[in-house]
């Protein structure tokens, strides 16, 4: 069955709610990240221009303690640090972010993703691999180049920094989730209505900022779509009753990967999954979902504008982490135009 006569069943039986006219969030997954090397502020440059609501960075800590802007604790997948500093590896072979200084990460050169095991470059169509210059960027110059952007086009393009591997940075000494309120307090994030949000796979430090730290920012729950032993997370206990109010007990939303409805959509009998938005916005969550790719569509779906409907309209997902923030916003717009809006 062709997935559009899914969505249109699904829909006639009200299973998946209409929502149409509902604002969405388009939040640049890594920055333009489907254009231009992942985390770079060419990227971030490129995705405020596309007309992104918010702009994602990943967080992790250096050596004298910078927030820097990777989506890894490594940096052998997106930068040229086993060239540049070959004996700085540990003995699982990677390099890691953590032993690095500023000043040392600064030589570094960005390029397009690629698997460390292997070398291949892990989205082949995209910007070409070893051309141009970019560099890391820290957390400070992020917000300051969105602050900056704001100022000088009167827009108010919000920040959604995601605090990683918490738990690994606090056995190596890092405080990184004080570190990161810190930086936000200093360029005046301090309430829920900043236009930030915080995310974390990890419920320890969102329940810290929020109940320890008191801070009153937006929280979300990230949910990957398996359980972390390691530590002690059940993801698969927070998409029920019981685990969402559990949830919206320290946080705003949860962001949960667009496979945790994937199955529904592949049974019309197994449809308990899609009821996830319900469930959230019976608790006051809002949810993002993550991550809309052009070049990485699920099987079922061939076309990014026939995925964005699914997600945003019909399942009525409040906003989507995307790649190409460019083709969100674009078919948002014209589902805007299509309503009279």
């Amino acid at each position: 069955m062709k997935p559009t006569y899914i969505i249109l069943i699904l829909v006639l039986i009200g299973l998946i709610p209409l929502w149409a006219n509902e604002d969405k969030l388009v939040i640049a997954h890594r920055g333009a990240s489907g254009y231009l090397p992942e985390h770079t502020l060419e990227a971030k440059a490129l995705a405020y221009g596309m007309g992104a609501d918010y702009i994602e960075q990943d967080l992790v800590v250096s050596k004298d303690n910078h927030l820097i802007v990777l989506h890894d604790i490594h940096l052998d997948a997106v930068t040229d640090v086993a060239e540049r500093f070959p004996k700085r590896a540990r003995d699982d072979g990677r390099f890691y972010v953590i032993d690095f200084t500023l000043d040392e990460i600064k030589q570094l050169r960005v390029h397009e993703r690629r698997d460390p095991k292997v070398g291949n470059v892990v989205f082949p169509g995209r910007f070409p691999s070893g051309k141009s210059r970019f560099s890391v960027a820290t957390f400070q110059e992020e917000i300051e180049l969105i602050q900056g952007l704001n100022k000088s086009t009167g827009k108010n393009v919000g920040i959604y920094p995601e605090i990683k591997s918490p738990a690994w940075h606090q056995k190596e000494g890092k405080d990184i989730t004080r570190l990161t309120l810190e930086m936000l307090w200093e360029y005046g994030y301090r309430n829920k209505n900043d236009a930030v949000f915080v995310q974390c796979f990890e419920p320890a430090p969102l329940k810290r900022i929020r109940n320890e730290l008191k801070s009153q920012l937006r929280l979300v729950q990230l949910i990957w779509t398996e359980n972390n032993e390691a530590l002690g997370i059940d993801y698969e206990r927070m998409i029920t009753p019981e685990g969402m109010a559990d949830i919206a007990k320290y946080a705003n939303g949860i962001g949960p990967s667009l496979n945790h409805f994937i199955p529904g959509l592949k049974d019309l009998f197994g449809l308990e999954k899609v009821s996830l938005v319900d469930l959230a916005h019976q608790n006051n969550l809002v949810v993002h979902a993550y991550t809309f790719r052009t070049d990485q569509l699920p099987g079922m779906i061939a076309d990014i504008d026939l995925m964005h409907e699914l997600f945003l309209i019909n399942i009525g997902i409040d906003g989507g982490f995307t790649d190409f923030p460019d083709r969100m916003v674009e078919f948002l717009r014209s589902a805007k135009r299509t309503n009279g809006e």
